[in-house]
């Protein structure tokens, strides 16, 4: 779900380096689910 987000809703993704653009949109989700978690 993730990866397509990145690739089909954020075009701006596919510029530049598109594996680092994947890989802090899959780190920021892992730092959101780990706070909603945390704070209840």
């Amino acid at each position: 779900m993730i990866f397509v987000v990145a690739e089909e809703l954020i075009p701006e993704a596919k510029r530049g380096s598109p594996d680092k653009a994947v890989m802090s949109l899959m780190v920021g989700f892992a730092v959101m689910m780990t706070l909603d978690v945390a704070l209840g």
